[in-house]
């Protein structure tokens, strides 16, 4: 395989949909990071695309940008969220029963953003997870019913299902 030249990429534009499977301690919490981070009252630490740096050239050249400004990607204006859970609670609730995040300085301040974030119906089989039920399952037992239900939640899923006070 021969190259001929650099690569063109285009530009990003428009939201991109994240979609988590649960929305627990670790989902709720990397929203309120999101969230936090896009009002200012946060930094983004751990976010390689946000904080992380590339070396260009030699080590002596000191070109070292922000990968964020050298790779076109969303911002974190541009992500929304969406999740499947077998609890129907919203990230909001979900991050107050974590515990990881201080309900006064974090929670409350990004409070209608993440009660914006509730969860579709999980696709949950019991015998796979004894110790879990939740009343927020897919219905049907076939496993190729919960595939394709689920491939109907992506290809529908346009970051706003009730989320419009959150992106608006």
């Amino acid at each position: 395989m021969t190259v001929t030249g650099p690569a063109s990429v285009a530009p990003v534009e428009g939201k991109l949909g994240v979609l988590c499977v649960g929305l627990g301690a670790v989902t709720s919490t990397l929203i309120a990071g999101v969230e936090l981070a896009r009002r200012g009252m946060a930094e983004p630490i751990g976010s390689l695309t946000q904080l992380g740096t590339i070396r260009l050239g030699t080590r002596t050249e000191n070109r070292v940008p922000l990968i964020r400004d050298f790779v076109s990607l969303a911002e974190l204006d541009d992500l929304v969220f969406g999740a499947w859970d077998v609890f129907p609670d919203d990230a909001y609730v979900s991050a107050s029963r974590a515990g990881v995040l201080d309900a006064g300085r974090h929670l409350e301040a990004i409070g209608p953003a993440l009660r914006a974030v509730r969860p579709m119906p999980a696709a949950f089989d019991p015998a796979y997870v004894k110790r879990l039920d939740g009343p927020n399952v897919k219905d049907g037992i076939h496993k190729r019913a919960m595939l394709e239900a689920i491939r109907a939640d992506i290809e529908s899923f346009d970051g706003i299902p009730s989320c419009n006070a959150a992106y608006a």
